[in-house]
């Protein structure tokens, strides 16, 4: 990189294309990434909201490893281009929406990524609330804090997880990068010690794998099936949307595309299959030993006795600190330093992130919204699907693979387009988007917008993949024959 391109506010050491020497991340260490940030709290309860839905253990586990094929796709697409040229996700946007309005996309990323930076923080605080009070025999509570709402024991665990995680934002990339490998072969094996565990006090594997979905003939919702398989498979493509935009933060350390390709591919639908299974099957279980479905894997943790409780709090809280640090903090930093490269370093942006999460007090959230939060969330696949279809189409349809990466550091170049903004991107981006607003209204807000037509929640039960195909074929048709002369022009 040119001494006059670092002297630019587009650039700085953490944005810059990845060298030889820090691209040390092989096919296991994404396969170990994944199978981290799959195996989480969040995803474990994933088939709880499949089951109670009406569907059978099967149906769940099948609708999750589908949704999971599914979202692999971009994963692969977009990550292509951080392996090829070593740039993050902030710095690719820049080729489809311009070197300033790629600001747009990263604010998007980030923003939806510090709301689940801060939920799983409190998660991990309620855990050591919890299994703390188990442990000592009797409940760590007191009076609610004045303003806070929550007692002093609460906030004190919530600001020890966060601090936790504090010292990988502090240690870089390379820490979290040895945490998901170093901790990914612990879970598989608790998974098995948890099977094994259900089966002996249960004596099998419960009465839930024996039960029919609720859609077959008779059943409580006969020939419903489909109606509630499409909006599901949506929210399980959600749930991973925003990891499949900023992969390249990632993917930009792969020593080739080989490890990228095979590692993610391992990675990630099949853990997230047997992931399901396993949550079913433990579930299962509990209905013989505790009379009812536990699907919150802290209330079962809970209920151990002894030396079991330990490890359970201790797997648990290692869980939730790697999958949060993979999956809502490595964009969020990028993305923030992408707003001010010259002020924000990929470690402050970590800061701020962190920071953020303090601020929002998401406990607070939680209580007021309840389980909207959630659609909220999971809605935003609304907002990532469409910049996810204008990347895979410029990278691949206008591009050809091929980018000229001093220029995505430069206000003058080829993707400066008007002014810094690709007027075409915002168009799709917007197109994209429009369509699931009713929809999204209605499922956030039901008592404030309860007469969205019918069509409108139907365009909304397709979110992400009705947000991907507009933008795509907009971007595509606005773009069509503008990229070539453009790159012959700098080339010159």
């Amino acid at each position: 990189m040119s001494k006059e391109l670092s002297a630019t506010d587009l650039w700085n050491a953490d944005l810059a294309p990845t060298t030889a020497a820090q691209r040390t991340w092989r096919w296991y260490h994404f396969a170990a990434l994944w199978v981290g940030m799959v195996m989480c709290i969040p995803a474990y309860t994933l088939s709880a909201s499949l089951i109670e839905g009406g569907m059978s253990g099967y149906q769940a586990v099948m609708t999750v490893f589908i949704a999971n094929t599914i979202v692999l796709l971009p994963m692969l697409l977009i990550g292509h281009a951080g392996t090829k040229y070593g740039i993050p996700y902030a710095v690719l946007a820049r080729s489809s929406f311009g070197t300033t309005g790629a600001r747009i996309p990263a604010l998007m990323r980030a923003i939806v990524a510090c709301g689940w930076y801060g939920i799983q923080t409190w998660f991990g605080g309620s855990m050591i609330y919890t299994l703390l009070g188990v442990m000592l025999g009797h409940e760590i509570g007191g009076d609610k804090l004045p303003g806070l709402g929550i007692n002093l024991a609460q906030l004190a665990c919530f600001l020890a997880f966060w601090a936790i995680q504090f010292y990988y934002i502090v240690h870089g990339m390379e820490s979290i990068r040895k945490l998901e490998t170093y901790t990914a072969p612990l879970k598989i094996l608790i998974c098995f010690v948890l099977l094994a565990w259900v089966h002996n006090k249960a004596g099998g594997f419960g009465p839930l794998l024996d039960q029919p979905s609720q859609f077959v003939e008779g059943g409580k919702k006969a020939g419903q099936f489909w109606s509630t398989f499409w909006p599901s498979l949506t929210a399980m493509v959600g749930f991973w949307a925003t990891l499949a935009l900023n992969i390249p933060d990632f993917t930009r350390f792969a020593k080739t595309q080989r490890d990228q390709v095979i590692g993610q591919t391992v990675g990630l639908p099949v853990p997230m299959g047997l992931l399901a299974m396993l949550a079913v099957i433990v579930t299962s279980a509990t209905v013989v030993l505790y009379g009812k479905a536990i699907w919150d894997p802290v209330d079962l943790a809970s209920r151990m006795t002894g030396i079991a409780v330990l490890i359970a709090l201790i797997v648990l809280l290692i869980d939730t600190v790697s999958v949060n640090l993979a999956a809502n903090l490595v964009g969020p930093a990028y993305d923030f330093s992408a707003l001010a490269p010259k002020h924000i370093s990929y470690r402050t942006g970590g800061y701020i992130t962190a920071g953020i999460a303090l601020v929002m007090m998401p406990w607070k959230i939680l209580e007021t919204t309840q389980g909207y939060i959630f659609t909220w969330l999971i809605g935003y696949s609304a907002l990532l699907g469409p910049i996810a279809g204008i990347l895979i189409i410029d990278y691949y349809f206008i591009r050809k693979t091929e980018l000229d990466v001093d220029q995505l550091y430069r206000h003058d170049g080829i993707y400066s387009y008007g002014n810094g903004w690709n007027m075409a991107a915002v168009v799709a981006f917007a197109a994209g988007v429009l369509p699931n607003i009713p929809g999204f209204l209605n499922a956030a807000f039901p008592q404030s917008f309860p007469d969205v037509g019918a069509g409108f929640k139907l365009v909304y039960t397709y979110a992400w993949f009705v947000g991907v195909a507009i933008s795509a074929l907009v971007y595509g048709v606005m773009m069509n024959g503008r990229s070539s002369p453009a790159l012959a022009a700098a080339h010159r």
